[in-house]
């Protein structure tokens, strides 16, 4: 892709995200949420692959319902109550219809299915924005709605998705429907503690962000995008492979890894809240994720490619690629969990 044409398209990113971020209005919303679909539009189907263009379509399509119904619950709003205040979503209709097609934006079960098939036909660089930057800014109004909005459906979503996000990555054996899949858990773990404290829905999507960028950028380095294909990772990149499997962990919240801290104190508030059933479901549900974390490990560390040679691998060759970014999101997606209290602090 031409380098000013990219440029363009990522400062329209960031431009939608800053515009829905900074807006109190749902017509500044909605419009800076059109802009962050619309630009990253030309990014999905830049591969000219049938499967880029019917990855596209199908997230066209699935992002432009949640937008029509965005606005058709804003107007509704604004019809019963006379406002158009993203805080003042007052109508019980309106506000439930807002968060489901905000949870259909950022894949939240039961509106999950078309997160799987999008992201398999994507590029790793263009599935880690898909799975990061574009959660920021439907997050954002989320978290602005959560004091109008009935607290049971955030508990159902939460739970939903923690478990279809766990089950439906079992029997995976493509690494993308892996990652999306746990982006859905993931969500699922931020949206069920954002009634009772916000600050920890701040803290789980900023570490998964972490986790998700270390782990897209390290399949990118080994070039890996089936299972089958981590088995040759050890034999290519020992580091790499021990990082990678690292991170994968970090992903299933395994400790002491950074992916254990936004686990445990959703966990602990949890039970704060006086919903021990909750929690034992959200634990529980984090271990059918830590299930398909530990076989793609196996894969990478514990599997050889079949080999005839006795020779040295021929194939160990030095990257071209950039490894800034991934040594420094490999190292906070490890090694936050002893700043616990500094993050807290930071949040609180």
């Amino acid at each position: 892709m031409n380098p000013y044409v990219l440029m363009i398209l990522i400062s329209s990113l960031g431009l939608g995200t800053t515009l829905t971020f900074a807006s109190s209005h749902w017509l500044l919303a909605w419009m800076g949420l059109e802009v962050n679909t619309l630009a990253i539009l030309p990014l999905m189907a830049q591969q000219h692959h049938p499967r880029a263009v019917e990855a596209t379509t199908k997230y066209f399509l699935t992002q432009a319902t949640a937008a029509a119904m965005i606005l058709f619950a804003a107007t509704t709003n604004a019809w019963a109550t006379g406002e158009w205040d993203i805080n003042n979503l007052t109508h019980p209709l309106a506000s439930s219809l807002t968060i489901m097609a905000l949870a259909l934006k950022v894949g939240l079960a039961p509106m999950h299915f078309w997160m799987p098939e999008v992201l398999q036909g994507l590029g790793l660089t263009t599935g880690l924005i898909l799975s990061t930057w574009q959660k920021l800014a439907p997050f954002a109004l989320i978290i602005q709605m959560a004091p109008n909005t009935n607290p049971m459906l955030f508990t159902t979503l939460g739970l939903l998705s923690t478990l279809i996000g766990g089950w439906g990555g079992l029997n995976q054996t493509q690494l993308r429907k892996i990652l999306a899949y746990s982006s859905i858990a993931h969500m699922g773990w931020m949206i069920i503690i954002l009634q009772y404290a916000p600050q920890l829905t701040l803290i789980a999507l900023g570490v998964y962000i972490l986790m998700a960028s270390a782990a897209f950028l390290s399949l990118k380095m080994a070039s890996a995008t089936k299972m089958s294909t981590l088995t040759a990772a050890w034999s290519k990149s020992p580091i790499l492979a021990s990082t990678t499997a690292l991170a994968l962990l970090s992903l299933g919240g395994f400790p002491p890894l950074a992916g254990f801290l936004p686990k445990w104190m959703v966990l602990q508030e949890l039970t704060k809240q006086d919903l021990p059933a909750t929690a034992t479901i959200m634990a529980l549900a984090a271990l059918l994720s830590l299930y398909f974390y530990l076989r793609l490990c196996y894969a990478m560390t514990l599997t050889i490619y079949p080999n005839t040679t006795n020779a040295s691998t021929p194939w160990r060759t030095y990257t071209t690629q950039s490894t800034l970014a991934l040594a420094l999101m490999m190292t906070l997606a490890l090694g936050l969990l002893p700043l616990a209290p500094s993050v807290m602090a930071l949040f609180a």
